[in-house]
């Protein structure tokens, strides 16, 4: 009796662990049941993506996330190391709202960290970035050293393209529909308009 005891209990704390872990993947932020979800797919080294971000996403957020009209997905979907490891620093954060001032900063100072080749260099940098968050360089580092958030992020790329067909960041669906051209406020908020 005591030996099924035991594996129910580990089961259920794979299982838990598992949930916590998937339900980590996706960086959203929003009503979850708004009528128009967003999806970025983007890199955190990418000057299109971090414009995207700047112009777009905090107009969006002010007008239609703030207002629970918009669910906002961001995708990793790193095309370097450098892109790879913010991202990892970002969910670092466990707090979401922190997350995404964190991320929002990170695509801000993206002259400042995604800068040379010195993989090292770099993250020290994007460590500068994340002191301003709540975390500390001990936890970051510990992120940082964790293959398997790593995994999860590559993977999550992995899944992207096969099912999303992902040629270029940012890539942005609008309820499951790509939206393409130039990123441009006043069109963007058209599209969203229309599904409302």
């Amino acid at each position: 009796m005591g030996e099924i005891r035991k594996i129910f209990k580990t089961v259920f704390i794979l299982i838990f662990i598992f949930s916590a872990q998937a339900e980590s993947k996706i960086l959203s932020i929003g009503n979850p049941d708004a009528k128009v979800i967003v999806k970025v797919f983007s890199s955190l080294t990418c000057p299109h993506c971090a414009t995207f971000h700047t112009s777009v996403f905090n107009k969006l957020k002010k007008e239609y996330i703030d207002e629970g009209l918009v669910r906002f997905e961001h995708h990793a979907f790193p095309l370097d190391l450098a892109a790879l490891n913010a991202e990892v620093v970002v969910r670092c954060q466990t707090n979401n709202e922190t997350k995404f001032k964190l991320l929002g900063e990170i695509y801000n100072k993206q002259t400042f960290w995604a800068v040379g080749s010195d993989i090292n260099k770099i993250n020290d940098l994007i460590k500068e970035v994340g002191l301003d968050f709540n975390l500390t360089e001990e936890k970051m580092n510990a992120c940082l050293e964790n293959s398997h958030v790593q995994d999860e992020i590559l993977n999550e790329r992995i899944e992207a393209q096969k099912k999303y067909k992902i040629e270029s960041t940012p890539t942005i669906f609008v309820n499951e529909k790509k939206y393409s051209g130039k990123v441009d406020y006043k069109k963007f908020k058209k599209i969203i308009e229309k599904n409302l």
